[in-house]
This record gives C-alpha cells, structure tokens and sequence, in this order.
C-alpha cells in the first residue's frame, strides 16, 4: 500500500491520519536532506568551439594577434582567447564569449573585452583617498576633512593625560570639540624629532656640542607634555627661526656661544728707506732748431757778470801790457 499512512507510518507522499468524528489534515512531510554533490566541470560545446572566426571578427580593429585557445564557460558558452597587439597592453589578451540557445546550431558574440594575462603590466592596486595624501599636498583653498575614527584625536570632554590641555578643555562648552590623543602626540612628536629640525639635522650636528636649542635664551618651549622636548625657535637670524625644533636641536646662532676675539694688529707709520734708492740716467733731449731761445734778460745777474769778466781777461792777455791796463782803466 505504497504512497498511504498505515498505523502512523509516514509515506514520501505524506497522509491522513484517520481520526474518528473528524476531518482534519496534516501537511504533508517531505524529506529535506539531500547530500552533497560537486558541479560536474561544463562540456566543451562542438559549436561554439567552432566559432573561432566568428569570435575574431567580433575584436573591432586590427590589434588582434594569434589565436590562445578556448574554455568552456558553462553549458553552450565558451570563451575563445587572441593576442592583444594594443600599445601599451604587452601580455594582455582579448577574451570572446560565444553562446548559443538550447535546440539551435546558431552561435552568438555575447562579449569582448581584454583581459590581462601572464606578466601584463596592471595598475596598482586601489589606496583610499587618506592613505595616498602626503605631506604638502594641501594647497590653497584645499579642504582636508578628518575621519570620525581617526585615532590621532580624542573627544574634548574625555579627560587626557595632558595637563596642559586640561587647563583649556576640562570644563563642558568651554574647550575644542576634539584635541590630540596619546597616540596622535607620540606620531607627531617621533616625525619632528625625526625631521630636520631634529638632533640629527646637518646644521645641528655641525653645531658646537654645547650650542643646543634648550639652553639656548631664544628657546621658548611649547606648553603641555611635548614641552619638555620641543620649543619654537626665536632668533631671527637662526635657520629654525619661527619653526620648532626639539630641545637638543642646535645651530650657530646659539645665544651663549662665545667666539675667541685674536689681538687687534698696530698699524704702523710709513716708512721711507733712501738706502734702497736706485739712480736712473736719464738722457739729454737737444731743442729743435726753430725753438725759441729764452731771453738774455732771463739769465741770472752773477751769470752775465762772469761772461764780462771772462771777455775782458781774454782781450787783456791777447793785447800788450799798456792795452791791459786801459782794459782795466789804469792810467
């Protein structure tokens, strides 16, 4: 009595239980177990194998290369394979899917697309927008929202571990909405002590070892627990002026370094030495024949009196002793 409910026994088809004075009806129960089974891998398609020309004609343009094969997709559907001879798309490969409807021999283009193959050159992988941002990249006129979890900030109202940020924040209403955390403090202070304002800058190890910035007088340290480690700089004549810097930053410019002052040099009079003094000969240069000479009455007076007396000798000692003495006015 197969299909029937027999003394309570329940059938695949479900029963009746027989009640007396009464109609009423179960639903019927069906086996719900079923055991597991894999997906038999889908057969190659003879027809849609076939379609290779089919498929290469549907690749639009010219940069379509030989033939890779095919892959059967799923029942009647298959995907045949070219090389890609795009510019620019080295190892990449254009994949054609071909179908056709059940009871028929014609075969379809269901879609062409490249995809990338072995050593293709692929773009990298997507980086939010918060993780790709690099310091400098704000410009004017930029906005940089912060994240709700970001974990660089805390709640104003949430009591910190600074006591600098307490005197300003700790009454309701009164401070920021929200200030730096401990994890935010501890990643900015390790980047500037790490930075260039840092002990390990070039100017600061060029530094004497006793100019650093925490005992320098244009040191003014910031406020809260960064101040035991870091200051703005003060000296406009500094690197670092107006920037921070750490406390055992360091450069010239500090304010108790002393320069050892070498002994003004005498400045001496001018000194003449004769001794050294070479005589040059110097050459004659006779007048030109058409010069004009100077003057008889330029000449000194002593000059033309000795010219007389040497005239008046000559003409004594050529004439006789009596001419002699006329010479001389002697009678």
């Amino acid at each position: 009595m197969g299909g029937q409910c027999w003394r309570g026994r329940v059938t695949r088809r479900g029963c009746r239980p027989r009640a007396s004075g009464g109609t009423a009806s179960l639903p019927a129960v069906t086996g719900t177990a079923t055991a597991a089974s894999k997906t038999p891998p889908a057969k190659l398609d003879p027809a849609c194998a076939a379609a290779v020309d089919l498929a290469r004609d549907a690749v639009e343009g010219d940069h379509i290369g030989e033939y890779l094969g095919v892959v059967a997709e799923g029942e009647r559907v298959a995907t045949h394979y070219f090389e890609c001879t795009l510019p620019g798309y080295k190892g990449w490969r254009w994949a054609v899917t071909v179908a056709r409807a059940p009871r028929s021999r014609t075969v379809t283009v269901s879609e062409t697309v490249p995809l990338p193959g072995d050593g293709a050159l692929l773009a990298p992988s997507w980086v939010p927008w918060h993780e790709r941002l690099q310091p400098g990249d704000l410009g004017v006129g930029d906005l940089l929202p912060t994240r709700a979890d970001d974990e660089r900030l805390a709640p104003g109202y949430v009591l910190s571990d600074d006591a600098g940020v307490e005197e300003v924040s700790w009454e309701l209403g009164l401070g920021r909405r929200r200030v730096m955390s401990r994890e935010g403090r501890a990643e900015a202070a390790q980047r500037w002590y790490d930075s260039d304002h840092g002990p390990n800058a070039p100017i600061s190890v060029g530094a004497p070892p006793n100019a650093r910035c925490g005992m320098c007088g244009f040191y003014l340290p910031l406020a809260g627990s960064l101040r035991q480690m870091f200051g703005v700089c003060g000296n406009l004549f500094a690197p670092d002026d107006g920037r921070l810097v750490s406390a055992d930053h360091g450069c010239g410019a500090h304010s108790e370094v002393l320069v050892e002052q070498s002994a003004p040099v005498e400045e001496l009079s001018t000194v003449y030495d004769d001794s050294e003094v070479e005589p040059v000969t110097v050459a004659s240069i006779s007048a030109p024949a058409d010069s004009v000479s100077a003057p008889a009455e330029a000449e000194p007076a002593s000059a033309r009196a000795g010219a007389e007396d040497a005239s008046v000798e000559a003409e004594a000692e050529e004439a006789g002793p009596d001419e002699a003495d006329e010479a001389y006015g002697h009678a």
